[in-house]
């Protein structure tokens, strides 16, 4: 990655528990709904949550970041009362320390991983089976999550696995902090390609499409939301419920993604 690469990923790192310091106490303070989202919600669940305000009586304060660092900060203690991850892994794990309420746990949400590139890139190909990844990046750089924690990072390598041409980008992977990071590093030409939700690339303008991912080369993409264990928050109940309602699932549908709750 280059130094600028490393620089952002720094940056989301810090920018991730500047988030939790800065906002979890204050919305404590006034009383909110405190919900950790999955990265690639941002755009989706801020809309959702502006919907929902009327009908919750207050806007939810949202953390945003990879699914692994707001679990993980869960499970520290961080007092947070709905958890949406970018993957069932993540919701699991803290499902198993019982630090959520499992009658809440809904698959909320489905989604898509893409292969986007700069938008003035001249890349052009179909994503299949032992295609030509390594040629296409050439000397540049894949930009993914975290392969070993982010849900996009994982999905992403298991699909390049799945097609035969993990071993032959390995050494050219650029890893970040979140979804959203590796979109910046295509966005932002320091990454030839990246790996990343079908979502976030059609809400990017820097980048563009050109390939999509077999939905059989990768485990099924699922976001699921629960409330946790801990959470004392009255209105928690209320949010939960607009958040699966279907005047929040035609948002979720324009932001590009599929809807899996029955909408209540």
């Amino acid at each position: 990655m280059t130094g600028k690469g490393f620089g952002l990923k720094a940056i989301a790192a810090g920018g991730l528990a500047a988030v939790l310091m800065a906002t979890v106490p204050a919305a404590r303070a006034e009383d909110k709904v405190i919900v950790f989202a999955a990265a690639s919600l941002k755009d989706a669940l801020d809309a959702v949550n502006k919907a929902c305000e009327p009908e919750v009586g207050k806007a939810a304060t949202i953390s945003y970041a990879a699914s692994s660092a707001l679990a993980k900060q869960i499970e520290g203690g961080a007092p947070a009362d709905i958890f949406v991850s970018a993957d069932l892994d993540w919701m699991k794990y803290l499902s198993d320390k019982k630090l959520i309420k499992p009658d809440t746990q809904v698959k909320l949400l489905g989604n898509q991983i893409v292969l986007a590139a700069p938008k003035d890139s001249k890349v052009e190909t179909k994503v299949e089976k032992g295609f030509d990844l390594a040629g296409l990046i050439g000397d540049g750089k894949l930009a993914m999550g975290d392969f070993k924690a982010v849900p996009a990072g994982k999905y992403g390598k298991a699909a390049l696995e799945s097609l035969g041409v993990w071993s032959s980008v390995e050494d050219k992977v650029a890893q970040a902090e979140n979804v959203r990071a590796a979109l910046k590093l295509v966005s932002t030409g320091e990454a030839a390609l990246g790996i990343v939700y079908a979502t976030d690339a059609h809400a990017e303008k820097g980048v563009k499409i050109v390939g999509t991912f077999p939905e059989d080369s990768h485990p099924p993409i699922i976001y699921p939301i629960a409330q946790t264990a801990d959470s004392k928050d009255k209105d928690a109940a209320a949010f939960l419920k607009c958040v699966e309602s279907a005047k929040a699932a035609e948002i979720f549908k324009e932001q590009g993604f599929t809807v899996l709750a029955p909408s209540n």
